[in-house]
């Protein structure tokens, strides 16, 4: 029951911010050549759905998202694991790597064009970068919140070092992956259109920077909303992950008030 309040309260407040929205540029209070219509971006959209070529831009950009999102993840998960388990390595590595974490991403992206090149590897080293820290540092914090007591008992049971890190370490940092892999994902989007925005000639990236330097307030819209929606499905997906690795987690309608 308080499910479904909670999506009618939702759907009430979209339904109260885009008609506002609309009523404000039907009414001249918003000036639609900054904040177009609702209904002009929704148009936008619909023509880029019924044009067989958008799905080549829509394909690039996943493209782009999914290898930045899984390479970085994989490294940032490996590298957190094994800094997180050898605490002298960490140490020796801490100042490169908080050198490193302190670059702004954006600036590499004109060096991996011009190392990769204007195609799509470019643009997956950038998202690759973006995530890389975020899942990082998470993963080597939660190996490292272990409790020393499960430790030391699975130990006496005469774990292994790869036992132990099957059964001990990963289902306890799993909280602190997904969690970080929930964030990484607008990373990676992120990642994918900066690169195409700097130079592609095809993706969302492109499209947006198309419309922008036309002054098509509404191609911009529409393609920040396509992106929203991208964004919105991966995380549907993650939260499905997530709940089949941590089996253990209490369901939210099971939760303490």
């Amino acid at each position: 029951m308080h499910a479904i309040n909670d999506r009618l309260i939702q759907l009430a407040l979209l339904v109260l911010i885009f008609g506002g929205w609309q009523f404000g540029v039907t009414a001249g209070l918003i000036d639609p050549f900054f904040f177009p219509a609702p209904l002009d971006i929704l148009k936008q959209i619909v023509a880029w759905i019924i044009n067989p070529g958008f799905y080549k831009h829509v394909s690039i950009t996943l493209s782009e998202t999914v290898l930045g999102y899984v390479i970085g993840t994989a490294l940032g998960v490996g590298a957190g694991v094994w800094l997180g388990l050898s605490r002298r390595t960490a140490r020796i590595l801490d100042p490169f790597i908080k050198t490193l974490n302190a670059i702004p991403r954006v600036v590499l992206a004109p060096i991996f064009v011009l190392w990769l090149g204007l195609g799509l590897w470019s643009k997956v080293a950038l998202a690759v970068t973006l995530v890389f820290f975020v899942t990082f540092f998470n993963a080597m914090q939660g190996v490292r919140e272990v409790n020393p007591v499960v430790l030391s008992n699975a130990r006496v049971l005469g774990a292994n070092r790869s036992a132990l890190l099957r059964h001990v370490y990963f289902p306890a940092a799993a909280s602190w992956i997904l969690s970080s892999l929930r964030t990484s994902v607008g990373f990676a989007v992120v990642g994918a259109i900066i690169g195409e925005y700097l130079g592609s000639s095809a993706g969302l990236g492109y499209l947006i920077s198309q419309a922008e330097g036309n002054f098509d307030a509404a191609g911009v819209f529409a393609g920040i909303t396509v992106l929203a929606i991208f964004v919105l499905i991966i995380d549907s997906i993650l939260d499905v992950v997530e709940n089949r690795l941590i089996t253990w987690r209490p369901k939210e309608g099971e939760r303490p008030a």
